[in-house]
Order: C-alpha cells, then sequence, then structure tokens
C-alpha cells in the first residue's frame, strides 16, 4: 500500500493527492447518471440501484431539485450527495433573499464547488465520494454542469458519470447533436441507460428530471421549473422506445 495513500494533504511524488483517486473510484462504482443539454432545455437521468428488492424503492433519493431551476443527481455514495444537498439548498435560499431570485446555475455550481475543495486540503477530513451533475436555466439559457470530487466542474452538452461512464459517453457522443430538443433528449438520455442496465429496463429502475426554458402554461408556471418525471411518464417514454 502507498503510504502517501493515507494522507489527504500530503502529495504523493508524482504530484497526485491519492485520497482524491479513492474518492474517483468511489464515483466509479456508483449507479450511471447521465445530463444532456438540448436547444430549449436539460435533461438528467440516472439507474436507480438497490441492493435488495425488498427496498421501497420510491424512498431512495437518486435526484433532487435545489431550487425552482436547478436540479442536481450524483454518482457515488448517497450520504455525501444529501449533505451536498443541504448546502445547495441553504446557497440558493441566501441568493434568493438577498437578490429575489434564483441564482444563476454557474454561482452554485462555484459554490458546490468551493465547498468540495476544501475538503481536499484540510486534515481530519475526506473527499466527497460524489461526482455530481447540474442542470439548470437562467438568463444564459440551458446549463449542464459537472463538479467532481477534486472540487474541478465543467460545464458540459452531454456527459455521463458513474460506473458505466466511457460506454455512455461513447454512445452520447455518437448520438448527441446540438439542434436536439428535449424530448429527443429524453429518449437519448432513456437509450443510453439502457446500455448499461443489465436486465429489463423499467419506470421503476431509472430516475428523470428535466427543465424546458418554456414555461409550461398549461400548470400555469410562470418560469422554468425543474421537475421529476413521475413513473407513469418514465413508462410513457419506455413505451416509445422499447
Amino acid at each position: 500500500m502507498d503510504r502517501y495513500s493515507f494522507s489527504l494533504t500530503t502529495f504523493s511524488p508524482n504530484g497526485k493527492l491519492l485520497q482524491i483517486e479513492h474518492a474517483l473510484a468511489a464515483v466509479g462504482n456508483g449507479a450511471t447518471s447521465v445530463g444532456i443539454k438540448a436547444s430549449n432545455g436539460v435533461v438528467i437521468a440516472t439507474e436507480k440501484k438497490v441492493g435488495s428488492s425488498l427496498i421501497d424503492v420510491s424512498s431512495l433519493e437518486h435526484m433532487a431539485k435545489i431550487c425552482d431551476s436547478i436540479g442536481m443527481v450524483y454518482s457515488g455514495m448517497g450520504p455525501d450527495f444529501r449533505v451536498l444537498v443541504n448546502s445547495a439548498r441553504k446557497s440558493a435560499q441566501k441568493y434568493r433573499q438577498t437578490y429575489m431570485e434564483d441564482p444563476p446555475v454557474r454561482i452554485l455550481v462555484k459554490e458546490l464547488a468551493g465547498i468540495m475543495q476544501e475538503f481536499t486540503q484540510s486534515g481530519g477530513v475526506r473527499p466527497f465520494g460524489v461526482s455530481l451533475l447540474l442542470a439548470g436555466v437562467d438568463e444564459r439559457g440551458p446549463n449542464l454542469y459537472q463538479v467532481d470530487p477534486s472540487g474541478s466542474y465543467f460545464p458540459w452538452k452531454a456527459t455521463a458519470i458513474g460506473k458505466n461512464m466511457i460506454n455512455s459517453k461513447t454512445f452520447l457522443e455518437k448520438r448527441f447533436n446540438g439542434d436536439m430538443e428535449l424530448e429527443d433528449a429524453v429518449h437519448t438520455a432513456i437509450l443510453t441507460l439502457k446500455e448499461g442496465i443489465e436486465g429489463q429496463i423499467t419506470e421503476e429502475s431509472i430516475d428523470i428530471g428535466i427543465i424546458s426554458t418554456i414555461p409550461a402554461a398549461q400548470s400555469g408556471e410562470a418560469k422554468p421549473i425543474f421537475k421529476r418525471l413521475t413513473t407513469t411518464e418514465i413508462k410513457d417514454y419506455l413505451s416509445n422506445i422499447i
């Protein structure tokens, strides 16, 4: 065992912080999550991994709404995700109290990346064992960001994290185009997850969240709202694919 792998604050001779490498390994063992930025919105989707058929799947939170205009999904360790969800919601509320509007996606991403980076250079703590995908709409239009355990963050057109990341990214590179609309993006996200799911894909085995640049007039919304699709809505999408 490399003696540098036990220390978070000590660089190894080759310039790496090995605890961050281990955190990325935890992400790589997590469920696959996918994000796609369409021309008129963003979709994030993830596989629901459960250890037993006796678990009530509806009680598991793989995806979270941070504020009206931003949603977040993860790959990695669920408890770490819950901590970051709470931090993100507090940051969003603080911004709203000051400016009377939801934060731009990039501002919230920087806040979360800063928190995660602090846990890479402090003694007595460990890095967060999650990577995040944040989807939202602001004055710049649709946004999709990835945040890693090191505190690094990147804007993406389409990306994947988790266990089947490499194959999923290869699939997205073949299927993605910049003119893709939200409906097509949802279908592509499902097909990407389907590539890595063992067995039958069902409405209970995946979770999907969307936000459109066009408010849903039929529900009386005055601005874009992030929402998680119901199992019935997911089933409808699956029936058009399978």
